[in-house]
């Protein structure tokens, strides 16, 4: 592979922007200085004062492979998500069929090796009844074990409490949980029934899925972490509430850590008047006090990592009534974009988005080599353009279901480039420079 420069950047990694230079050898990253000369026979890029970041760790997509690929792949979402500067993600086991036994695992990621753009890990998923698999699970088959404890696909809703109790005790790697309270949910979705039969407004999503539901079920969570000594990763948090549950401490030093989605930052409740269906997700999208209470914890420490949690379906699905209508969205092209808005508007600092969105996902999962720009790491990089404008249009859309509740709006950043093990694959928008993911290899266990 040919040598890589990349000089005049503005690199924000490890809490500092500073100007620099990258020498990239193959997959991995040569040199980090100041000044580099560029010898013959290596590509440069100028990075023209621009900002260079580690790629995101995206620890939460659906890229919907195996089974339900009319909505998307793993190939077209690996694609978006490279045009968006993830440069690694990890898929979700409600898939056809589901990902909850070791040998399902071994097909899927047979099912990726080299049709993935980017770098990819898959989590097998926890059941009421395969707590023998769980146990067998060993370092590198998997990232994590997903436990939903609330409403979900198939037979992964995780019920039970004496099975709860036994996959907190004896689970080898992270426990990663969807935290919402189902019978709190039926009841509301009974309530709903009641006053708008089965028309329910969208507006009245967050109320459904409460953040009542959301602390019943992540309090709940934690005390089980903590009892039993558990790793555990609480995805997707969107209340305010639930705040007073994770603490402030550097995620080196905690045991049970907490995520929020880029939509859930960004969007708030009176966002539903003009995006409906668009913006259903699980758990819902909150009030501008739950949003302002994200951002807050974000900057505390008490929020460790950002995330997706894309979730595309297809334009019909999302144009059907309320319980019709599948709650997720497509978000991993635009999610740096999502962020650096926020920076714009000063809500977080550049330095916090690269170590929420890159450095924490490496260091709470054990990603190996990856999320931050050292020597010897792999070369998983993106250049940003904070002053070039990006509209969204169709035209541009990279996902499968070619959608997204972005369309029409302008981010204040553009995604310049996107390397990946040391390969340009994206540049200005358009693709380029083959399938290049690698399967992550993952350090950290119980």
């Amino acid at each position: 592979m040919a040598k890589l420069l990349i000089s005049n950047a503005r690199l924000i990694n490890e809490g500092q922007i500073r100007e620099i230079d990258v020498l990239v050898d193959g997959h991995r990253i040569a040199r980090i200085d100041g000044r580099i000369e560029a010898a013959a026979g290596v590509d440069v890029i100028d990075a023209k004062g621009r900002y260079l970041m580690p790629g995101m760790i995206d620890d939460q997509v659906h890229f919907r492979e195996p089974g339900l690929t009319a909505k998307a792949d793993m190939a077209t979402e690996s694609a978006a998500a490279a045009a968006g500067g993830v440069t690694s993600f990890m898929d979700m086991p409600n898939v056809n069929p589901q990902t909850t036994t070791r040998a399902a695992l071994a097909d899927k990621y047979r099912l990726a090796e080299g049709r993935c753009m980017a770098n990819y890990g898959f989590y097998l998923g926890a059941t009421n009844k395969n707590i023998e698999e769980i146990r067998s699970l060993r370092l590198n088959e998997a990232c994590g074990i997903k436990t939903f404890m609330g409403a979900s696909t198939g037979d992964m809703l995780v019920d039970d409490p004496l099975v709860l109790e036994k996959i907190f005790a004896d689970a080898p790697l992270m426990v990663v949980t969807h935290c919402e309270h189902s019978p709190t949910i039926w009841e509301n979705e009974a309530i709903a029934r009641k006053k708008y039969g089965e028309d329910v407004p969208i507006g009245e999503h967050p109320r459904i899925r409460s953040a009542e539901a959301c602390f019943a079920s992540s309090s709940f969570a934690v005390d089980l972490a903590r009892r039993h000594d558990a790793l555990l990763h609480v995805f997707h948090l969107t209340t305010a509430m639930e705040m007073v549950l994770f603490s402030t401490a550097h995620r080196s030093k905690k045991r049970i850590t907490a995520e929020v989605c880029a939509h859930h930052l960004y969007f708030d409740e009176s966002r539903y008047a003009d995006l409906g269906m668009r913006i259903k997700c699980n758990p819902a999208i909150k009030t501008s006090d739950d949003r302002l209470g994200l951002l807050a914890a974000l900057n505390d420490g008490r929020l460790d990592i950002i995330a997706t949690d894309h979730a595309p379906h297809t334009a019909a699905e999302k144009a059907n009534a309320y319980f019709k209508a599948p709650s997720g969205l497509p978000l991993v092209q635009h999610v740096l974009q999502i962020l650096f808005d926020l920076v714009a508007s000063d809500a977080i600092s550049p330095e916090l988005l690269v170590d929420r969105a890159c450095h924490a996902p490496a260091d709470i999962f054990g990603v190996k080599d990856r999320g931050y720009v050292r020597e010897g790491y792999f070369a998983d990089l993106v250049i940003v353009d904070s002053a070039k404008p990006y509209t969204v249009k169709p035209s541009n859309l990279l996902y499968k279901c070619q959608w997204s509740p972005f369309e029409g709006h302008t981010f204040a950043a553009s995604i310049d480039t996107t390397i990946i093990n040391g390969t340009v694959v994206c540049k200005n928008g358009r693709l380029q420079g083959g399938i290049v993911g690698q399967r992550l290899e993952f350090t950290r266990s119980r």
